[in-house]
């Protein structure tokens, strides 16, 4: 297994301005390929689908290719793909959906663990449905999320469970797949938020137990499209609003409006990409997949051993969290300097992190931060390297009082 994260970084014009891009838990950069595939369609000419001439045929090609390739990415079937422009939009829509047949009484489990793109579309449309919403704790300072708890908050009333695969500012990995499987013997639908834990990891759909799984392209180097992959046949049993002469099958039904074909075909480009990571992948593009997924993990998780261990060293820094399983992502303080000071700080120095509570409202209240401005997230992603690493350590160790 090869994994050459210069030659990975070759493929990034964005790198070539001596930043160290730190800010991937928020958008990664964009690689050559993705630029190309997209001004590609431009240059050929785009159409709506279903026309009689070339140009629509393109369209439909690239929604079709779009659709295989992110089933491919996480596992699914291609006519379970649900595409739209961002995570959270999805998410409303099918929370708007779902909720249609929740009864008074009815159960909606989240958790405090998650971005608030998976908690609060759902407890809105629990408190219209008048359904009750019950909490998943989260075990501090650890940041776990237990599976146990589970067993206590699941009833016969308990309609959607909603998790994440994967903190988007501490790491943790819950065991998803043992929550779902509760959910499933509950009689349960499961949500599974995505967006984080797929850029860093093989992705197996099935093999996590979700009912749906969301995820979001510009995150693993890919333009601004969202997506939501089920079985087609789950889809076939709700009906979202749309307009009369829209699509009416599976999984069309859900998506509104044209959508974006050029950033459709960057959407398989990133795919592809990921594809390539491994140069000694092989085989069909989700064999290719899970090899460079798998050896992208082993990279970001050498360097996020020496990021972890460079920050527990310096007493004037903080660390949040410390789940036994998490993606390469740390969350951070320094003592006396203000996480907007930290992260401006850093930018002068060619350091690009985030700062605040990076929508992860319920999970930076418990932790006590945020109000005080959250803290300061550094995520690692395939393109990353020593120097990123290195450049960061620097940075906040200037910070010392």
């Amino acid at each position: 297994m090869t994994f050459d994260v210069a030659a990975v970084r070759r493929a990034y014009p964005a790198l070539a301005d001596g930043y160290a891009y730190l800010d991937g838990a928020a958008g990664t950069q964009v690689p050559t390929p993705v630029i190309e595939a997209i001004g590609d369609v431009y240059r050929a000419g785009i159409g709506n689908a279903g026309g009689a001439f070339p140009a629509s045929d393109r369209a439909t090609g690239i929604l079709a290719e779009c659709r295989r390739a992110i089933a491919d990415l996480v596992g699914g079937e291609a006519d379970g793909v649900i595409i739209g422009p961002n995570m959270t939009t999805l998410t409303y829509r099918l929370a708007g959906t779902l909720a249609r047949s929740w009864r008074p009484g009815d159960e909606v489990l989240v958790s405090r663990l998650d971005h608030d793109a998976n908690v609060r579309p759902w407890v809105q449309a629990a408190q219209r449905a008048g359904a009750v919403v019950r909490w998943a704790e989260v075990d501090l300072p650890a940041g776990e999320l237990p599976a146990g708890q589970y067993d206590a908050l699941l009833s016969d009333r308990t309609v959607l469970v909603a998790v994440t695969a994967a903190s988007n500012i501490i790491g943790t990995r819950p065991d998803v797949a043992r929550i779902t499987a509760k959910a499933r013997a509950a009689g349960a639908l499961s949500y599974v938020d995505g967006v984080h834990a797929t850029p860093h990891g093989p992705t197996d759909v099935l093999a996590l137990g979700a009912d749906f799984y969301a995820t979001s392209a510009y995150k693993w180097s890919g333009p601004h499209i969202g997506a939501v992959i089920a079985d087609p046949a789950l889809l076939e049993r709700f009906h979202p609003d749309k307009l009369t002469p829209a699509p009416g099958g599976v999984p069309d039904r859900f998506e509104r409006g044209t959508p974006g074909y050029p950033d459709l075909a960057g959407v398989t480009a990133a795919v592809e990409h990921l594809a390539w990571l491994d140069a000694g992948a092989s085989g069909t593009r989700r064999n290719r997949l899970l090899t460079s997924m798998a050896a992208a993990a082993r990279h970001e998780e050498a360097l996020f051993t020496v990021l972890l261990a460079g920050l527990s060293a310096m007493p004037h820094v903080k660390l949040h969290g410390g789940a036994a399983r998490r993606t390469a992502t740390a969350y951070f303080t320094v003592t006396g300097v203000p996480p907007a000071r930290v992260a401006a700080h850093l930018a002068d120095r060619k350091v690009n992190v985030w700062h605040g509570h990076n929508y992860a409202w319920e999970l930076t209240g418990i932790l006590g931060i945020r109000e005080a401005g959250g803290a300061v997230r550094a995520g690692l992603v395939h393109y990353n390297d020593a120097a990123d690493v290195d450049k960061l350590l620097a940075a906040v160790a200037k910070l010392r009082a």
